[in-house]
């Protein structure tokens, strides 16, 4: 499967965007970008040290995602980002508008204990519910799909596949 289209991969902190981001482009035949290699190092330092991002610490590392999504707009790509206010999304659409989304979504425990097995990660497991509160999940008049996170991640990064060439059949 060929995509014009840019992903975006994201979710809250712990759903595996960084996993099946690459695997999905693998999939997909595109390149991969890690999107918290955009954050400036004031964004990590604040989460490493527990403290969650406010709007203004997210408006330059989303133009900066919103950059290279622009750049890859025609000739596809995908890229993580939590993305996870409709603002969010709206900023980096604004850079691309072709971008589509795919929500990696799943339960609370689950994400919470994949976090607790992370290691070497800036996210700490304490500012899991701060994403969780901050989340608003893709509405209907938004380009995207939601896939559930439960699974080895090649599973879930076939269900994204699939997510996505039902989404537009176009891309198959």
């Amino acid at each position: 499967m060929r995509t014009p289209h840019v992903v975006v991969v994201m979710g809250v902190a712990g759903t595996g965007k960084t996993t099946i981001g690459p695997l999905l482009a693998a999939r997909l035949g595109v390149p991969y970008a890690e999107g918290d290699d955009f954050h400036p190092e004031a964004n990590i330092a604040k989460m490493s040290a527990g403290t969650p991002l406010d709007d203004t610490d997210r408006w330059p590392w989303l133009d900066a995602i919103g950059a290279w999504t622009h750049g890859r707009a025609g000739l596809g790509g995908v890229v993580s980002c939590s993305a996870l206010k409709r603002a969010y999304r709206d900023r980096l659409r604004a850079a691309a508008p072709g971008v589509v989304f795919v929500h990696l979504a799943g339960d609370r425990a689950l994400i919470e204990d994949r976090m607790s097995h992370r290691q070497g990660h800036f996210m700490p497991t304490a500012l899991l519910d701060s994403q969780f509160a901050t989340l608003q999940p893709l509405q209907a008049d938004e380009a995207g799909v939601s896939v559930d996170v439960s699974g080895a991640p090649e599973e879930i990064a076939e269900r994204a596949v699939t997510a996505l060439r039902e989404f537009d059949p176009a891309t198959s």
